[in-house]
């Protein structure tokens, strides 16, 4: 008797397809396209976490003079 072993699918956090996780090299996306559209996306400045403005290096110098 052979045992019935339940593979682990979630949906892609972009496009929603029910992809397999183990194996996946580019999970929790379905494929490079989503990841890498992600990617874009953080780098573009579109996604943006809760938070106070971070201090950049221009005004932490002003602030010492």
């Amino acid at each position: 008797m052979t045992a019935k072993v339940e593979v682990l699918k979630v949906r892609c956090p972009r496009c929603g397809a029910r992809v397999s996780w183990s194996g996946n090299e580019n999970r929790p996306f379905c494929s490079e396209k989503c990841r890498l559209i992600d990617l874009g996306r953080w780098a573009d400045e579109e996604y943006r976490i809760a938070g106070q403005p971070a201090v950049t290096a221009d005004e932490d110098d002003a602030e010492a003079y």
